[in-house]
């Protein structure tokens, strides 16, 4: 005798054990994630076998716990090959559950921190809560100060009076030999505000911070490795329009060719942030602002395109959503450096670099030679410094160059 557990899903026989009655809820709960049907088959009977082996063994719901589905899948593995993709089935059937409020939270201890940890722990909530720090910053900071106290302290107590001028240079040489130019900026500049941090709370009398090498700062190294308008079309024309995906692979790469956003302001755009009436959107910066940008009329069509017939139904608040069950926002930036890089294979451009910063410096680049000004460019792009912006007036030098004239005289 079959058993439906829902229009999806049916069972050879009905469910039986201590979870029998909230298949049924767990069926509805992954299917509203939009997993495939295949995968919620796969899902519903494992929680139905996994319910009938708490029966055998005696365990009650209020007794289940996360040490349960590994035993259950250890003793599973002796009757039926194992099948990738069980273990987190079962602990999505846990979660479930615990949102449910069918099991209690466990308490999972948390480790202990050396004192060097906690002590890196009590810097970035000061940098958080009384600098008030965008999280950019908080994250690119907290490592090197855990490493240079690793470094200084080792798992012993940590006393920062006795820091010397020698341990913090020593540190930096070190570490300077083997980091990129910026990223070993990045941890001088970390190191000062960990050191003056530390001597304002007075727990060191010495000014280390300015025991801190200096990292030689090349103005405007180099130029702005920058996609070019032609690849941009190109890269563009490739897109197919008529799935789901391209839609909104379309629209993303829109919004960083057309706009000059950052990967993360894409990633992390909401749907509240977009007035249709007004043909604008805001993102917040990695400064923490708000900025508000217009909204092109191609642009928008390509985001209502991918919203009406293209957006999975998601209760998030994001306008791009993974295509893949779980159906949600983006975890962070690195996926739509993902979506930029396979989009440059497919089309097989070679382009100056796989990242997504070749889009702000493409659209900079194509302003300057149109004659607009750093200061216009700079309001495009969100800057807050001029002197972010210079490094665009390189370019300019470049192409004279090429037009220069060769010397009269002859090479010297």
């Amino acid at each position: 005798m079959k058993y439906r557990i829902n229009n999806q899903v049916v069972l050879s026989q009905i469910p039986l054990g201590p979870l029998a009655a909230h298949i049924g809820s767990f069926a509805d709960f992954i299917s509203a994630q939009g997993y495939a049907l295949y995968t919620i088959h796969r899902q519903v009977h494992l929680a139905a076998d996994f319910s009938q082996w708490l029966k055998l063994k005696g365990i009650e719901l209020h007794c289940l716990s996360s040490d349960h589905p590994k035993l259950y899948l250890r003793d599973r593995a002796r009757q039926v090959q194992p099948c990738r993709g069980d273990a987190a089935a079962l602990s999505h059937l846990i979660g479930f559950l615990r949102g449910e409020g069918l099991i209690p939270t466990e308490n999972v201890s948390e480790p202990r921190l050396t004192p060097a940890e906690l002590c890196a722990q009590a810097y970035e909530q000061y940098l958080r809560e009384a600098r008030a720090l965008a999280e950019a910053t908080i994250v690119n900071y907290v490592p090197f100060i855990s490493h240079f106290l690793k470094d200084c302290f080792g798992d012993g107590p940590v006393t920062l009076s006795d820091l010397s001028a020698r341990d913090v240079v020593s540190f930096v040489q070190h570490q300077a030999q083997r980091l990129h130019r910026k990223r070993a900026k990045l941890m001088t500049s970390a190191l000062r505000s960990f050191l003056k941090y530390a001597q304002y709370r007075g727990e060191m009398s010495l000014d280390l911070a300015a025991a801190v090498p200096v990292v030689p700062n090349w103005s405007m190294p180099s130029i702005p490795r920058a996609i070019s308008p032609d690849q941009v079309k190109q890269l563009l024309e490739g897109i197919d329009q008529h799935t789901a995906l391209g839609r909104r692979d379309y629209a993303i790469l829109l919004l960083l060719a057309r706009l000059g956003l950052r990967s993360s302001e894409v990633a992390f755009l909401e749907l509240d942030a977009i007035d249709w009436n007004t043909g604008t959107f805001s993102v917040r910066t990695k400064s923490g602002l708000r900025h508000e940008f217009p909204l092109p009329f191609a642009v928008g069509k390509a985001i209502a395109a991918y919203l009406r017939d293209g957006r999975p139904v998601s209760g998030s608040r994001r306008v791009f959503l993974r295509a893949k069950a779980p159906i949600r926002g983006f975890r962070g930036a690195g996926a739509i450096g993902s979506i930029v890089r396979h989009a440059l294979k497919r089309a097989g451009i070679k382009a100056p670099t796989y990242g997504t910063h070749q889009f702000r410096h493409g659209l900079a680049t194509e302003m300057l030679r149109q004659g607009a000004s750093l200061g216009e460019i700079g309001d495009v792009l969100g800057h807050r410094h001029p002197q972010t912006t210079m490094i665009y007036t390189k370019v300019d030098l470049e192409a004279l160059r090429t037009l220069a004239l060769p010397w009269p005289g002859g090479a010297l």
